[in-house]
């Protein structure tokens, strides 16, 4: 699976880069995702697997207090770019002739850029703030990886404080773009509805579909994760759910986009054969 998230989202990003009709906003961000998906999952699926197969299964305080603020912050940076994703998508449907005026390259770098910054602000924060105070017990993470809520489990002193933060952050990171995803899909809908062409709505519905998809996958599990009531925690579960967004979401994201996108589909197509004539060569 990591194999596949590795080459699906190298592809993505080669193609993105090579093919120049794919130089546009919407791919720009989609790129973006694919290094995202690539630097998470490399953030704690070799770790996991070289501890699996050590006798001594531990990692460093300082480790793991790493893997905590790289895989947090990516997670973090995802959610915000799904939500500028979606923006994206409704100025393309909803105002197609201002779309270039709107989403001009300063303004779509600047957006990709501020969602690394706010995600990575808010998950050096939360690590901060869990990883100077006291641990207790033999430190055993009772977790596939140094995630927060397990970490959160072996300290003694309160964390009152980590907790309703974590919340806010939560709200922040999570509501909050998933509720601007929701009113951009609902202008979107009503955009596309109003078409009198069934070619401009299949057209404008295939070019949705892809990222409402990943959006529900991705969102779905994070919050069950991290914004589920206390008493629903179980072992299990975190485990499950860790694994799904944190494997299969990126393994699956660009399967999905390069099966809703013709665009995609034929730039893949064109670099892998050219690649392909000039090994026969």
């Amino acid at each position: 699976m990591y194999l596949i998230i590795l080459l699906g989202n190298s592809l993505l990003i080669i193609v993105s880069i090579l093919d120049s009709r794919l130089h546009t906003p919407m791919y720009f961000f989609l790129g973006n995702l694919s290094f995202l998906d690539i630097c998470y999952t490399s953030s704690f699926i070799p770790p996991m697997l070289i501890i699996f197969r050590s006798e001594r299964k531990s990692i460093s305080f300082l480790g793991c207090a790493l893997q905590m603020v790289i895989s947090l912050g990516l997670g973090c940076t995802e959610c915000v770019l799904l939500a500028v994703m979606a923006y994206d998508r409704y100025v393309a449907i909803c105002n197609p002739l201002r779309y270039p005026i709107i989403m001009n390259r300063v303004r779509y770098v600047h957006m990709a850029a501020w969602s690394w910054v706010i995600g990575y602000m808010i998950s050096l924060v939360q690590t901060t703030m869990a990883m100077v105070l006291p641990f207790c017990g033999n430190n055993v993470i009772d977790h596939l990886t140094c995630e927060l809520l397990a970490v959160l489990k072996l300290i003694c002193s309160d964390i009152t404080i980590n907790v309703l933060i974590m919340r806010v952050g939560g709200i922040v990171i999570l509501i909050i773009p998933l509720l601007s995803i929701f009113i951009s899909y609902v202008f979107i809908l009503s955009t596309i509805l109003r078409l009198k062409s069934a070619e401009g709505r299949k057209k404008a519905f295939s070019t949705c579909s892809a990222h409402l998809t990943v959006v529900i996958l991705f969102y779905g599990s994070a919050l069950f994760m991290y914004m589920k009531p206390k008493s629903k925690d179980t072992k299990i579960s975190d485990e499950i759910i860790g694994l799904f967004y944190g494997v299969v979401t990126p393994m699956l994201n660009p399967i999905i986009y390069s099966l809703r996108n013709k665009e995609v589909k034929d730039a893949a197509n064109k670099v892998l054969n050219r690649h392909l004539h000039v090994l026969k060569k």
